[in-house]
């Protein structure tokens, strides 16, 4: 095998243990607040909204040093003890205790922040210019994947269930953690590769340059453009939390869903995923062929989104992110209505995918000279909004995030569309066709 087919394979086997590790965290943060529900009469008193926002405010502030620690021990070894530490959280469910619990939240927020700075790490000094693009692909089509499958796994797992046991509860995060490990362990198969043609892309790390990554971004932070940015970024961080947390929970408390209403929670992740993919595919390809921007398909996004927002304001009771374990009765404007639950937990997808894509797109035009930065300011951003979200969502009714989210993915849409604007009259129609 060649030197380019090497690296192509460490790109694959990144993806892999990404999509592993994540199949197992993300349907881990998809359950944990019913899951809670189920037992916090105990002597359990934990939140799984609190939880998350301290993972992510944890994740923005680790940042700072994530790149330190990638230098000291390299980003084989930083992925693998930072997917202990999202192993360890997930097996912290098996049997739980209140202060485990927030501390592994601590510990994931600062494993976060290293996995990812090691996983940029790998995909630069595996790709070059030219294949740069294609590399970000692969990669991001195998980690949204995890959404299938560990959400399907629930499915199955909990059909029929209208309350989770605690044997139910302990035979999906043995599985959970266990999935989780397969993925620390694929890292070890990644083999440093030969050093890349003139054109590949430098690596991000080094003490020096970590020290100047991270003085440039907090320069980079007070930029015009960053700043018109910021409030697209912050919409897809409060986007993340709810279709992430929020929603499945709401889903899984409707009790006129019928006592399958639990098991709807894996059903919906996976439509999110089907989502994800479609759009990242679909609307990936049109930074390559359309010459009319981005801001077409950030405008398709916010209209994607305000039709699912609507949807779920006429189909999911007000309090359902708010109900106990037994859920709620409540019905809003409609007869709830799974086919329409899940057909937003679509849209949820294919609109956050309109945004994310477009917006790494942007970043990586806007600030191509300085991307390492750029992007780390993107991660602060977006962190410090999902953390703010998961920590609202433990006192505002449905009606209420539902406004939030209206409002801020109007602004930072008008934002964007700013930004775009003033990135398409600084550079040369020639450059514009090849993004």
């Amino acid at each position: 095998m060649g030197p380019e087919g090497k690296r192509l394979l460490n790109i694959i086997i990144l993806g892999f243990g990404f999509m592993f590790m994540f199949t197992a965290f993300q349907t881990c943060g998809n359950i944990e607040q019913t899951v809670i529900k189920s037992f916090n009469s105990t002597e359990f008193h934990g939140s799984g909204y609190t939880s998350m926002a301290i993972i992510y405010g944890v994740f923005s502030a680790s940042n700072l040093i994530a790149p330190s620690v990638v230098t000291l021990i390299g980003p084989q070894f930083s992925m693998f003890f930072s997917g202990l530490l999202y192993s360890g959280y997930i097996a912290m469910f098996i049997y739980p205790y209140t202060w485990t619990f927030y501390t592994a939240s601590v510990l994931v927020g600062i494993g976060a922040a290293v996995l990812w700075t090691a996983q940029g790490n790998v995909l630069a000094i595996n790709s070059s210019d030219r294949t740069i693009g294609r590399n970000s692909g692969i990669f991001w089509a195998l980690l949204q994947f995890s959404l299938f499958f560990g959400n399907l796994y629930i499915y199955c797992a909990w059909h029929g269930h209208d309350h989770i046991t605690d044997k139910d509860r302990r035979t999906v995060f043995i599985s959970l953690t266990v999935i989780s490990l397969v993925g620390c362990f694929l890292f070890f198969l990644i083999r440093k590769p030969e050093p890349p043609p003139s054109d590949t892309v430098k690596s991000l790390l080094g003490v020096t340059s970590a020290l100047r990554s991270t003085v440039q971004a907090c320069k980079m932070f007070t930029t015009r453009e960053m700043l018109l940015l910021s409030v697209s970024i912050a919409y897809t961080g409060l986007e993340l939390t709810f279709y992430s947390g929020v929603y499945g929970t709401s889903i899984g408390a409707m009790t006129r869903f019928g006592k399958d209403a639990k098991s709807l929670i894996g059903i919906s992740g996976i439509c999110i995923g089907v989502g994800e993919i479609l759009g990242g595919g679909v609307f990936g390809l049109l930074n390559k062929s359309s010459r009319f921007g981005r801001n077409p398909v950030v405008l398709l996004g916010l209209i994607i989104h305000y039709l699912a927002f609507f949807l779920i304001f006429l189909n999911i009771a007000n309090d359902a992110p708010l109900a106990p374990e037994a859920g709620t009765d409540l019905q809003a404007f409609i007869t709830p209505s799974i086919g329409v639950a899940l057909f937003c937990s679509f849209l949820l997808g294919l609109g956050d995918s309109c945004f994310n894509t477009q917006l790494l797109s942007i970043i990586g035009f806007t600030f191509r000279d300085n991307s390492a930065p750029a992007f780390a300011v993107f991660k602060f951003i977006q962190s410090i909004a999902a953390a703010l979200a998961f920590f609202y969502s433990n006192y505002l009714l449905l009606q209420w995030q539902l406004l939030i989210l209206v409002l801020l993915g109007f602004l930072g849409s008008t934002t964007f569309f700013m930004a775009e604007w003033a990135a398409e009259a600084s550079r040369p129609q020639s450059d514009y066709d090849s993004i």
